[in-house]
């Protein structure tokens, strides 16, 4: 048999691209990357680190989802039964302030003008949009994902699992709301991690100013100067701080010049040696005066808020350092974390002077309004006016940044939701320390293990309208209101005590705590409801109850995908079968953000790693020396 062809038949240049769709098709009619739980056959399962639906991939996801799917196209040939599953990540601070940011440049609108559901609408419609373009360049890219399995973040499935983990967290009174400092984003008016900050070296000030000692005695100073590069902190002032032994600690800095000095290589015993010289200059025309002040500390002397006359104390406290400035520092609790830290010491009050947009409050008095830079420049001018200013020093200083708005960061006193660290760290740390995870080059394990070994609570409320709901319930009032409600769900209201008695039959339903109130004499009673439980949640809303606004930080459910993707708290096939995954791929710029939480969580949900493997592969950067990002719209479409 002969087979003629025409010679319009056979092209004359090959035509990749429809080549290339031909053949993806038939890969996926015929089912070839599905994978159902076959007990016959040993399985081999990749999760994809969920893109963001923020805009489209990059030449980074190209790089790791082609190593993904090198590995998997290897280990569907020996005969594994393969699952790579795919899905996207709903992104929560990162897609709302996209959206948000295009609101306020084509409509000059902000999310409040839209209102809660409007806003969320138009963010889904956004993920519609970019999800349907992400999976589309990956299929481009001939990922062989499952594509009948994709998840997202925040569908029905991964929901569940969510509220189910922070249900589990609560009862076991490993979540907790407290009133902490947090990096605030002014802009998107919401808490942000550490890890979301970025810094920068910029040209700025050091204002030295004079803080009037009230009522001297003879012989002692009439002010205290004090630097700061934010004098608009001041009005939220509630001590001064000095050294309580400045001769220590002299003794203990020109010990440590010294033997830096022995050590030191040739080419830096120069600088050292001038610091040392310094130091001894400064302890000769400097320690009279500061032990001066450390007695006037210790005799409990106040001085004189500048522009606002309120009395504040001179406090000792070792965060002052002899060998700068004055020696003396300004103490805002409400807005700097070491501040914090010496309030906590000295039992100082917290001011705090900043609404959540970042405009000044009532306790600025005759600034409230302002917004920052308006107040600082305000408050320099009354300032100089009363001879308070001594000077303005020129100064390169570290400015913190949001990852996300590129808004500057203010350090702000806010009620957030918490995760108590402690055990579930240990947990993780302990799993990479015996083996049962290996960190692939080794050297990215230290970032792993000194991030959780610091142990920080973990701030999982965001202060936004995209993103899973904290499931708790609340009400507010004096014991006397609280006892006459109707609480459907509690046996009998007892504010002696924390946890309450649940009534018979809901005690895998909901788990309730009463707390102390934000006023004097007031009680919060906080009830988390498991998922599933909807008529509940109406009851609880018909109580008089409220449920929380703010919605958890967009890791938290990332930190669940090696379970939540294959079905857990349900027992499904899937999860039986498939969980522990086999190797997790990325990059290592989140380490500590994504992989720390998912050994975690897995660990805590599970009682399994969820992987055993964790293979680090290098950032692509753009020609700037910049990490590619879909954010920052520097990326590179891996499809031109």
């Amino acid at each position: 048999m002969t087979t003629t062809f025409a010679a319009k038949d056979l092209p004359t240049r090959f035509d990749f691209k429809d080549a290339q769709a031909r053949w993806y098709q038939c890969w996926e009619d015929n089912k070839y990357f599905h994978s159902e739980p076959d007990p016959n056959k040993k399985p081999f399962t990749i999760v994809i680190p969920p893109p963001n639906v923020t805009g489209a991939l990059h030449l980074g996801h190209a790089l790791n989802n082609s190593l993904q799917d090198i590995l998997i196209r290897m280990k569907r040939m020996q005969g594994f039964n393969t699952l790579w599953m795919p899905g996207t990540d709903h992104a929560g601070i990162a897609t709302q302030a996209v959206v948000e940011r295009r609101l306020h440049e084509e409509e000059g609108k902000t999310r409040h003008d839209l209102g809660r559901e409007a806003l969320v609408q138009r963010i889904w419609n956004w993920k519609e949009s970019y999800e349907k373009r992400i999976l589309g360049q990956l299929k481009s890219m001939g990922c062989s994902c499952d594509w009948d399995r994709v998840r997202f973040t925040l569908d029905d499935v991964c929901a569940t699992a969510v509220r189910q983990t922070f249900y589990d967290l609560f009862s076991k009174q490993l979540i907790y709301r407290g009133k902490r400092l947090v990096n605030w984003d002014t802009f998107l008016q919401t808490a942000v991690s550490d890890d979301e900050v970025f810094h920068e070296t910029i040209k700025g000030h050091f204002w030295h100013i004079r803080y009037p000692v009230i009522d001297p005695k003879p012989g002692e100073p009439e002010f205290v100067t004090i630097a700061t590069t934010r004098p608009e902190t001041m009005l939220g002032d509630t001590a001064v701080a000095v050294h309580p032994d400045p001769a220590k600690a002299f003794d203990k800095l020109e010990a440590e010049l010294a033997e830096k000095l022995a050590a030191a290589p040739t080419k830096e015993k120069a600088d050292i040696q001038a610091e040392i010289e310094r130091i001894a200059e400064r302890r000769k025309t400097k320690l009279a005066a500061l032990e001066q002040l450390r007695d006037m500390a210790i005799d409990g002397r106040m001085l004189n808020l500048p522009l606002l006359d309120r009395p504040i104390p001179l406090v000792a406290d070792e965060w002052a350092k002899p060998e700068m400035g004055s020696g003396c520092v300004k103490i805002t609790p409400a807005h700097d974390a070491n501040d914090y830290e010496v309030g906590g010491r000295c039992n100082l009050p917290k001011i705090n002077i900043l609404n959540p947009d970042g405009t000044m409050n009532s306790n600025a008095g005759p600034y409230q309004g302002l917004a920052i830079k308006q107040c600082r420049s305000q408050l320099v001018d009354d300032l100089d006016a009363k001879d308070l200013l001594v000077e303005v020093e020129d100064r390169e200083i570290e400015l913190a940044h949001s990852d996300r708005s590129k808004t500057p960061i203010e350090p702000y006193l806010a009620d957030q939701w918490f995760v108590k660290m402690a055990d579930l760290a240990q947990s993780a740390m302990d799993a990479v320390t015996d083996g049962r995870v290996t960190i692939h080059p080794p050297r990215y394990q230290k970032g792993y293990l000194d991030w959780l070994g610091e142990k920080r609570d973990w701030p999982v409320s965001r202060q936004l309208w995209w993103g899973h709901r904290i499931p708790v319930w609340a009400v507010t009032g004096t014991p006397e209101h609280l006892t006459a409600l109707t609480l459907p769900h509690v046996e009998s209201l007892d504010l002696a005590s924390d946890r309450q008695t649940t009534k018979s039959g809901l005690e895998d339903k909901v788990t309730t705590f009463v707390a102390a109130g934000p006023k004097e004499g007031e009680y919060t009673i906080f009830s988390c409801v498991a998922p599933g439980n909807e008529s509940l949640e109406q009851q609880l809303n018909d109580a008089g109850m409220t449920q929380e606004d703010d919605v958890l930080d967009t890791w938290f459910s990332s930190a669940l995908w090696p379970h939540s993707t294959l079905g857990w708290p349900r027992k499904t096939p899937e999860l039986e079968y498939y969980y522990p995954t086999s190797v997790l791929i990325t990059s290592r710029d989140i380490i500590t953000l994504w992989v720390a939480r998912m050994v975690l969580t897995g660990l805590n949900n599970m009682g399994e790693i969820p992987f055993s493997d964790v293979f680090i592969h290098p950032k692509i950067l753009d020609g700037y020396g910049e990490t590619m990002s879909k954010s920052k719209g520097n990326g590179v479409d891996p499809l031109e």
